[in-house]
């Protein structure tokens, strides 16, 4: 995996850094330099919730959600940088190709966003993450696909629940899709799962049993992300 800061040299971006918020006098990428070393910086590593919810596949993230990372992630998502998905797709390619191993063929599903968040980010910006990994992981001598096999349900918003409330929204999001079954019998061999941000977990563990009742097992889940409460290890 190689030349991937070289993508932000290609973004018509605003002069405010999307990792530290500063604004810099001709700054011509996603984030400023010092942005851009942290966020180089970081490495793939297994992560944990505490308690682990039952389901959950083994789980790897790029890093903690704090810092360079965090703000870029916030500014894709909440902020209308849609630029940012090639870089931070190509990171995402990264953790991919550190929890699967050696270039093989895999099949990426990401957790699909509502209909409400999706046209709130004017798209599913899961999905233009997905895509932007595909591509890299291709480049590097993998054969990846992304498919779609889940739809998301309305469901509140979490902020407003608890811990059980969160758990038995995310048991009710998800609902397969009525081809789920026989894209999957075209075959690939590892299925990952992909999301930007892992916290309790609950979110990919109901993701995860759905995709087994129709045959998609994932054998891992990549996220970029991973709650300072969580445990890296």
């Amino acid at each position: 995996m190689t030349g991937l800061w070289a993508d932000l040299a290609d973004l018509v971006l605003p002069t405010t850094c999307a990792g530290c918020r500063e604004r810099r006098p001709g700054l011509r990428h996603g984030v400023c330099p010092t942005c851009a070393a942290a966020l180089g910086a970081l490495r793939p590593r297994s992560v944990r919730p505490t308690p682990v919810p039952p389901g959950l596949p083994s789980c790897v993230a790029l890093g903690p959600y704090a810092g360079p990372l965090r703000e870029a992630l916030l500014a894709y998502k909440e902020h209308g940088r849609h630029g940012l998905a090639r870089p931070l797709g190509a990171l995402l390619a990264e953790v991919v190709a550190a929890a699967v191993g050696a270039p093989r063929p895999v099949a990426l599903v990401p957790v699909p966003d509502t209909a409400a968040a999706a046209r709130s980010r004017y798209g599913d910006h899961l999905d233009r993450l997905a895509r932007h990994c595909a591509a890299r992981l291709d480049q590097g001598g993998w054969t990846a696909r992304v498919h779609r096999p889940l739809r998301a349900l309305p469901r509140p918003d979490s902020v407003s629940l608890d811990s059980a409330g969160r758990a038995a929204a995310a048991e009710a999001a998800f609902r397969p899709r009525a081809t789920a079954g026989r894209a999957r019998a075209a075959g690939t061999p590892v299925v990952v799962l992909l999301d930007d941000i892992v916290t309790t977990g609950v979110t990919l563990a109901a993701a995860a049993r759905a995709l087994g009742a129709t045959g998609w097992v994932p054998s891992v889940a990549a996220v970029l992300a991973a709650t300072q409460k969580r445990h890296l290890s």
